[in-house]
């Protein structure tokens, strides 16, 4: 399946992606500088402090995205390219806004009762499948993974009501 040839119009171009992720980057880097100025970041009796490095490298990525935005600035070329087009964004979309409630529902369904959620909305959804193919995909593959982390590996995982009803 090939989405690259289809137009579509562009919803946001390159050069504002690369103004806000400058941007993004640089308050990043502005608040690594201010944590590592609190915890310390100079050079002790024993050698640098626990800020000394991270301190740095947030210095670093403050100077490359100020240059970065300045570049994106003050260039203005007469090129628009399109840093994704719609049809690009709903491809994206689809998968972010469940992705994003599946992570919302782990907060109280907990991860297993979500995943199985998860699984058979997009093998409905996306994939197209029969119910007689989601049900036992959708149950088993989490059940599988409960067996994996909760039994063998004894990893405790976010869990909720029913994993709470069979004692767990």
């Amino acid at each position: 399946m090939e989405h690259g040839t289809q137009n579509s119009d562009p919803v946001v171009s390159n050069r504002t992606m690369e103004i806000v992720v400058a941007g993004l980057f640089a308050l990043v880097a502005i608040v690594v500088m201010a944590d590592s100025v609190r915890v310390g970041n100079g050079w002790g009796s024993d050698g640098p402090k626990a800020g000394y490095f991270p301190f740095y490298v947030g210095l670093i990525m403050l100077v490359s995205s100020l240059a970065t935005l300045a570049v994106n600035l003050w260039r203005h070329s007469g090129e628009r390219t399109a840093f994704v087009e719609k049809h690009q964004l709903a491809l994206v979309l689809q998968v972010l806004v469940p992705s994003v409630v599946f992570v919302i529902l782990t907060a109280f369904l907990g991860i297993y009762l979500s995943a199985v959620l998860f699984i058979a909305f997009f093998m409905h959804w996306v994939g197209k499948y029969p119910l007689k193919t989601i049900l036992p995909v959708s149950i088993l593959v989490p059940a599988g993974l409960f067996v994996m982390f909760e039994i063998w590996f004894l990893v405790p995982l976010p869990k909720g009501p029913v994993e709470t009803m069979f004692g767990f």
